[in-house]
């Protein structure tokens, strides 16, 4: 039986978290996925809403943002920490910071190996798929419940 991943999920702030944010971003997205610095660091982050995940230890293993166009981004959690509830823990998040913010509807770019992953939340399919930085994408979108 695997041994439960302890963690924990919080609002995360641009600068101030910027090298946590980073080296779960550097780890995913450049080493493991080959997408080019240029492509990740877009300067948008100081616009942005941040979730970070850390293990018990302090250790960033997750991340996400939410852009001021209601769009979720840079999802990413580390090899280790995959499967143990970390990217469902920072959508949490981040939906509740949308719908805070007073969001009606977020959207994202999903890679398509992913997309099961952001059904379960209720998002659905808008696009064909297409390439970003060498990987396929599909669009995708949720109508979020007034409450």
């Amino acid at each position: 039986m695997a041994k439960l991943l302890q963690f924990s999920v919080t609002r995360a702030a641009w600068p101030q978290d910027e090298a946590a944010l980073r080296a779960v971003r550097t780890a995913v997205f450049i080493v493991e996925q080959r997408v080019p610095p240029a492509l990740e660091w877009d300067g948008l982050d100081a616009k942005c809403l941040h979730v970070l995940a850390c293990s018990a230890d302090g250790a960033p293993i997750g991340t996400g943002r939410l852009l001021p166009d209601c769009k979720i981004g840079r999802m990413a959690v580390s090899q280790a920490a995959r499967g143990h509830g970390v990217g469902a823990a920072i959508m949490r998040e981040l939906l509740a910071m949308a719908r805070e913010r007073g969001d009606t509807e977020v959207a994202l770019s999903a890679q398509t190996h992913a997309l099961g992953f952001y059904e379960k939340f209720g998002f659905v399919i808008c696009s064909d798929e297409y390439p970003d930085a060498g990987i396929p994408h599909r669009s995708m979108r949720l109508r979020l419940l007034e409450r």
